[in-house]
């Protein structure tokens, strides 16, 4: 149901997605067990819901300043992270990336500029190690790129 998706906090990042200034929000009650989770807490059912109100809330301050929203997590309410991706690139025209420890696609890839799918394995290395098995996508007209290579330096 639309409206019970929860965010713990947001930061203005850098380095999630590439060549972009993004919001990074972090939603709670996350339903992955991936090993050597840094982020523990993100697992409870903590934090505000994600409504429209609260999106304009949120970004009002930052309009203008970021290219990219950023929802990190979401994976127990994927109906609820594409409307709020829907939500913000038709309000306010932004990019938007999803990070999923999922490795299904959603179901309308089209909401998404970008998306990283796979759990954080912390043998193989996040999306900065050619071992990854974490995968990133751009998402143009529809069709999902595997760019995951533009993280290796």
């Amino acid at each position: 149901m639309p409206g019970q998706m929860k965010y713990y906090n947001a930061d203005i990042v850098f380095q999630e997605v590439p060549d972009e200034i993004s919001l990074a929000v972090n939603i709670t009650n996350c339903p992955n067990d991936c090993i050597g989770c840094h982020s523990m807490y993100l697992h409870e059912d903590i934090g505000i819901v994600l409504t429209d109100n609260e999106v304009d809330r949120m970004l009002k301050p930052y309009i203008g300043s970021i290219t990219c929203f950023c929802i990190m997590g979401g994976d127990a309410c994927r109906s609820e992270v594409e409307h709020v991706a829907d939500y913000v690139k038709t309000k306010y025209r932004l990019k938007v990336a999803w990070y999923s420890g999922q490795y299904r696609m959603p179901d309308n890839i089209s909401s998404f500029d970008y998306i990283k799918l796979g759990p954080y394995v912390k043998e193989k290395g996040g999306l900065r190690s050619k071992n990854t098995n974490q995968l990133f996508f751009q998402i143009d007209n529809g069709t999902a790129i595997d760019i995951t290579h533009v993280f290796w330096k």
